[in-house]
């Protein structure tokens, strides 16, 4: 068998990439389209959101491992919240047609060891094994495999998700980050409806995970930020209650609004010693906590308090066990409205610019999103 083309989407044998050369050195180049293999399909980006992980993996590498080792000089095109239109099929694939706009997950694990055979590929046993000799068959663009600021990149069956005709570009790019709030909230962390969140850091994570907790039934769901406008977000999607960290006591607070209590989950999305130990003072007995955010060091943490209250420590890393699905099957009923985070577009020539807005924050950019449709992006805050 054979890959599938069609005329009617004539593929190139060349595209436009950026490479990564040495930290924070990206360059425009000419990079030859990669074929797609049996159960994979050839995808024509269309448009690509910045993730804070890009950001980490354009200046340090990590958490990324390409050909065995960090992925700097190595001809490496990173990003990984991209969508577009399948334009090849490889051997074997009848689930998708060519033409069919997808939205990706990042991760397809190796269906071999024990986390890939529970749906827990994000935690694939054979993360970055994909290589030479040691080719295991896993696959996390942006990570592993090159990824998706380019024209084409190849994705497993696995990861695509059909996107609805009604759904723009940058909305599908965003269907990952509430896929990765879906599945801390719901398969790790096995909310039901009627129990209470609380949310720490209004990133575009913290921000969508109040929208998938409050569209599951959570009551009340609290956001805990320290920007006016972030917090206003929230709101927007779904917060019963906002506490501004610069002005209020955030612990006294919840305890207040949970009788006393504390709340069921607490999902921190800043990742620092202070919201770690914050978050962990602000769980019930026998609630939850789930670190969404990787700290640069090694934290303090108040391990007895935890202990003694029979209280459940997790971490996510991505979405697994399909919740990518399943986000998407909430944006496309219109349970939330995940664009309230979509804040800047940039052309796909204007990488660099639109990673410096992500990074630096620039007139509060929350997600920014790049699109391979130069004549329709603009360097522009998104309506």
């Amino acid at each position: 068998m054979t890959v599938k083309y069609d005329d009617s989407m004539p593929v190139p044998a060349k595209m436009k990439a950026w490479v990564l050369g040495d930290p924070d050195e990206l360059k425009l180049i000419d990079k030859e389209v990669p074929a797609p293999g049996r159960a994979e399909a050839l995808v024509r980006i269309d448009a690509v959101a910045i993730c804070a992980t890009d950001l980490e993996i354009i200046s340090y590498g990590t958490p990324a491992m390409f050909e065995g080792g960090p992925p700097f000089n190595k001809n490496f095109t990173p990003g990984h919240e991209y969508m577009g239109t399948i334009a090849a099929l490889g051997p074997g694939v009848d689930e998708f047609e060519i033409g069919d706009r997808v939205t990706v997950e990042i991760h397809a694990g190796c269906g071999q060891c024990k986390r890939c055979r529970s749906g827990m590929y994000t935690s694939c046993h054979n993360y970055g094994l994909n290589y030479g000799d040691r080719d295991k068959g896993h696959r996390a663009n942006g990570f592993t495999t090159n990824g998706g600021f380019a024209e084409y990149a190849v994705n497993n069956i696995n990861t695509m998700i059909k996107v609805p005709d009604q759904m723009s570009d940058a909305e599908a790019t965003l269907v990952v980050t509430a896929g990765t709030s879906m599945y801390g909230l719901t398969e790790l962390g096995g909310l039901v409806a009627g129990e209470s969140v609380v949310v720490i850091g209004p990133g575009p994570i913290g921000l969508l995970a109040v929208a998938v907790a409050k569209s599951l039934g959570a009551d009340p769901v609290v956001l805990v930020g320290t920007r006016e406008n972030r917090n206003r977000i929230g709101k927007e999607l779904g917060a019963d209650v906002t506490i501004d960290a610069r002005n209020e006591d955030a612990l006294a607070r919840v305890k207040e609004l949970t009788g006393g209590k504390g709340a069921d989950y607490v999902v921190d999305c800043a990742g620092s010693e202070t919201t770690v130990n914050q978050a962990i003072h602000m769980t019930n007995r026998g609630g939850k906590v789930c670190l969404a955010a990787f700290p640069k060091k090694p934290v303090e943490f108040d391990l007895g308090h935890l202990a003694v209250n029979n209280i459940y420590l997790y971490g996510i890393r991505g979405e697994g066990k399909s919740a990518t699905h399943r986000a998407m099957a909430f944006m496309a009923d219109k349970r939330f409205d995940a664009t309230k985070v979509h804040t800047h577009t940039f052309p796909m020539h204007d990488l660099p610019n639109a990673l410096k807005h992500a990074r630096e924050r620039i007139d509060d950019a929350i997600k920014v999103v790049v699109s391979m449709r130069e004549n329709s992006a603009e360097s522009s805050a998104a309506e």
